[in-house]
This record gives structure tokens, sequence and C-alpha cells, in this order.
């Protein structure tokens, strides 16, 4: 698909901890939506490991004891889908208009979109990967836990995998005629280690998921076959959003009423208990 040319903003963010990472994302959303921001590509890191819920996932299928005693900050998305653990992992959000044609249409369409340009991003870092939407339907993925707790464990439609293993998932929302869309690209180390901060009922269940989720996901690293670095990946994506969507980069920060609303939001909603034990 051609695309008119575009100019949107590119910002590498400063690592930072979930909460943070969160209400950036919508302090972004925010003043998009105001026409205060132009459409955005962000890609940020995570410091301390966080894990974090999808919008609507309860919060008893965290052990909330094993994560404070691993370190690991906890934060619940103002997107869909299960629990992902950020770390050693390159995080991007893209937060467009939905009157932009790179996410117009429903939310499988705007994903099939954007996975375009993702995919074109890893094949310039080497590696042979696909998206499409038949990931419900394949029997490579398909799993008697309905119910899996893990988003890392199964694809969803245009999500992305390579080796029959799930590689980039990403999640949307849609807001006051915005789009925000991120996504988790795991770039080195322990895929099912998120498991150990999760509530099982048994240890013997706990290892099993371990080895399920081992086996249907993976990192960077383990399918280039080297260490990729967060820049170099960063690099290389943000290259593929070009190439594929015929975007040129503002490499424009943050605002100063962007940086006042996150704050605000950080405070009042994603380091609040009310909001990460709202299910």
């Amino acid at each position: 698909m051609s695309y008119p040319p575009a100019t949107w903003r590119l910002l590498h963010s400063p690592w930072a901890d979930g909460p943070t990472n969160m209400a950036v994302d919508e302090a972004i959303l925010l003043a998009v939506a105001e026409g205060h921001a132009p459409p955005t590509l962000r890609f940020f890191g995570w410091t301390p490991p966080c894990l974090s819920l999808g919008y609507a996932q309860p919060l008893a299928d965290v052990d909330v004891e094993r994560l404070r005693g691993l370190g690991w900050d906890l934060v619940r998305r103002p997107t869909g889908g299960r629990a992902i653990l950020h770390t050693d992992e390159l995080t991007y959000s893209v937060i467009a208009p939905m009157t932009e044609p790179r996410v117009l249409g429903g939310v499988i369409e705007s994903y099939r979109q954007l996975s375009a340009g993702l995919m074109r991003g890893l094949e310039i870092l080497g590696l042979r990967v696909r998206a499409d939407k038949t990931y419900a339907q394949d029997s490579s993925f398909k799993t008697q836990d309905s119910n899996t707790v893990v988003c890392f464990e199964v694809p969803s439609n245009y999500e992305i995998t390579a080796g029959d293993k799930k590689l980039l998932g990403s999640a949307q929302v849609r807001k006051r005629g915005v789009v925000l869309q991120h996504g988790a690209l795991p770039l080195t180390g322990d895929i099912a280690r998120i498991c150990e901060a999760l509530r099982f009922e048994s240890e013997s269940e706990r290892r099993r998921v371990r080895v399920r989720v081992a086996e249907r996901a993976t990192t960077l690293e383990a399918i280039a076959g080297r260490a990729v670095s967060w820049a170099e990946a960063a690099q290389a994506l943000a290259l593929g959003f070009a190439k594929t969507l015929n975007l040129t980069w503002d490499a424009r920060e943050l605002t100063a009423a962007e940086r006042t609303q996150a704050e605000r939001l950080r405070a009042e909603k994603y380091a609040n208990e009310g909001w990460n034990g709202r299910v």
C-alpha cells in the first residue's frame, strides 16, 4: 500500500519506570487529540524491570510478594492484552489520529499496516519474520489454557513471529479520536522469567507454563544469532517505518505541556494502587 508523504515526530525517551512510561504515552495521546502534537513514534526502555498488566487483566494474576522480592515494578497499561515483563527490550509506541492513513480502519487493519513497518525494520536486521491474520486458527499455537496470563505465549492477529515463535507483541487503545499502539521487542534474556512473578496453583504448574512460554516465544538475539543493542534495534525499526509508511522524522522532544501532563498522570493514575488494582 502506498501512503502520501508525512512527517512524524520521532522520540527516543530516557529509560524510566513503568508508571512514567505509561504516563508519557497517555500525555502524548492527549496532546495529539488536542492538536498540540504531531503523530509520534516513540522508543523507550524500562528501569527497573516492570510487569505490565493489560487494561482488563486481574491483579490476582500477579504474585505481588514474589514480584517485590524480585525487585520488579508493576503497572497497568491503558491497552489490552496480557502480562508482559519489560526488561532487556525495545518498546515502541505509535500515537496518531484515527484519521491518519497509516492507522485508518479498524483495530486489525491498523495492526496490519503498522506491522508492515515493524517487519521491514526486523528484515533490515537480517531476520525472516511473518505477521498474518491466521494465528487464532494456527494449530502450532493452540493451547488447552485459553485463559493464559502471559502475553508472549500466543500471538494475536498481525503480531510478528520468527521461526514459528512470537517475537514482537503489540496492543492498542483508541481514545479521543487517537490511536495508541505500543509493543515490546525482547532483545535478549530468558523470555519465560515472567512466570516467576505470576500466580499459579502449584510450582509444577509454574514450571509447565515456563516451558511452554519458552517454546512459543523468543528474543531478537536468539533469532539473529547475535546481540543487537537497543540503539541498533531502534534505528532499524525507525527506518522500517519510514520506508514502508513513507515517513520523514522530526526529532523533537516532548513539549513542556506534555511533560507536565505526564507527571500528573503518573502521580494520579499509573503509580496509584487504585488504578493498578482496578480489576
